[in-house]
């Protein structure tokens, strides 16, 4: 084989729907720039700025949509890839078919055949992250320990869905996680620790700043970056902020750079407690640079356990610290006293979130150190390590050796239980 790889990019959407996207319209260019052959099969097609490939004109691409899955694999085989990378399709099938034919790697952007729902957490009888393996004991768990919405028959399709494709983890050469704590989870459901590989995300629109931040004096803003759904912990944010402001004896306000469902209720709630919110709806990259320079802190005050939260890394290269609970990836550059503080994650409540806010905020000297320490930690998330890690596993999945063995070793853990 020579250095230079046929990779076939095999993800849902071809348009910028997400985080997945996001990524793949920032990796792609790399890899080519790397010297590598590119081709991209997706659901449907997508065409103009919004796709993934704008950057890579003449790419090759596959939809699914219109198209027999036979012939199209007909039409793959012909192209000859060494190594497929797949991001996740919706339909198990044809991620089967895929790993059956080519060397695959998937990289588990999300809790991809691990969990029913797709948060790994409980809401009752409070919120707490779930630590089982994908199961039948989660059709009982699913409804009275709130894990999704209220549809029995929603549930049923879901998990369905999700068992095919938690059987499918036997079929790929590897599985690549962005944290610990995802490393941890599919270690859980079986896959090999040779076959199970952590390769950090990077931020695709920043870099770190070329020098540390230079002290400076507070703005007393906190900034919130992402979709306003009631996984985000907007309700315990604002009530911490309110909390946070009484203790420190100066007014911390808010901006919620996002939109979504709750955005109306965290209106309420500011008002109600009396926190100054600005909530100027989704900003482009410019924008939201410009935001994190001029705020205190990033909030992640997320209730459910992200995968990765890949915008504390995009703050921390223009050196702004982040506050948020200890929950899935987000310890992985959420370091307490060094990159930013941090409450428990296994059980939030509004309170241990104050006193995070007021151990970054209270001292001058330790705000400045703080920024410092974001900035230095974003450091190691870098596209260049992060293409680096990711050839050298795509060429060993493309080596004729590294066939995986068809069988998961499930951890059983009980109807609950806590995360390690």
């Amino acid at each position: 084989m020579s250095d230079s790889l046929r990779i076939l990019i095999d993800t849902e959407h071809a348009a910028i729907v997400g985080g997945a996207e996001t990524y793949l319209r920032a990796v792609l260019p790399q890899l080519v720039a790397a010297g590598h052959e590119l081709a991209v099969v997706t659901a449907r097609p997508a065409d103009g700025p919004s796709s993934i490939v704008a950057q890579i004109p003449g790419l090759r691409c596959w939809t699914r949509e219109g198209n027999s899955p036979d012939t199209l694999l007909a039409e793959i085989a012909d192209w000859r890839p060494d190594v497929v990378y797949s991001h996740g399709a919706g339909d198990p099938a044809w991620e089967a078919a895929l790993a059956g034919r080519f060397p695959t790697v998937l990289y588990a952007h999300n809790y991809h055949g691990a969990c029913v729902s797709g948060t790994k957490r409980f809401a009752r009888p409070r919120v707490q992250t779930c630590c089982r393996t994908l199961g039948p004991g989660c059709l009982a768990l699913y409804l009275p320990r709130g894990c999704g919405g209220r549809s029995p028959a929603t549930m049923l399709r879901s998990y369905a869905v999700q068992r095919r494709r938690q059987a499918n983890l036997t079929r790929f050469r590897a599985v690549l996680v962005a944290s610990a704590a995802m490393q941890e989870e599919y270690a859980r459901h079986g896959v090999p620790a040779d076959r199970l590989r952590l390769v950090p995300l990077f931020p695709p629109d920043a870099v770190p700043d070329p020098a540390p931040p230079a002290p400076r004096d507070r703005s007393d803003r906190v900034l919130f970056v992402g979709r306003v759904t009631e996984l985000k912990g907007l309700s315990h944010l604002i009530p911490a902020l309110a909390t946070a402001s009484a203790e420190l004896g100066r007014r911390l306000s808010l901006t919620v750079a996002g939109d979504g469902p709750a955005l109306a209720e965290a209106e309420d709630l500011a008002r109600q407690t009396g926190v100054p919110a600005e909530f100027p709806g989704w900003v482009d990259a410019d924008r939201r640079q410009a935001a994190m320079r001029s705020a205190d802190l990033l909030a992640v005050p997320s209730l459910w356990p992200e995968p990765f939260g890949l915008v504390g890394v995009e703050a921390g290269c223009v050196g702004l610290p982040a506050v948020g609970y200890a929950t899935g990836g987000i310890p992985d550059w959420l370091i307490p006293g060094v990159s930013g503080e941090s409450a428990p994650g296994d059980r939030p409540n509004p309170a241990a979130l104050a006193a995070a806010l007021v151990r970054a905020l209270a001292d001058d000297a330790h705000f400045n150190r703080l920024r410092v320490g974001a900035w230095e930690t974003a450091r190691r998330f870098g596209a260049d390590a992060h293409v680096r890690q990711l050839v050298a596993v795509l060429r060993d999945a493309a080596a004729p050796s590294t066939r995986p063995n068809n069988a998961l070793k499930l951890e059983w853990n009980g109807f609950g239980g806590r995360c390690r």
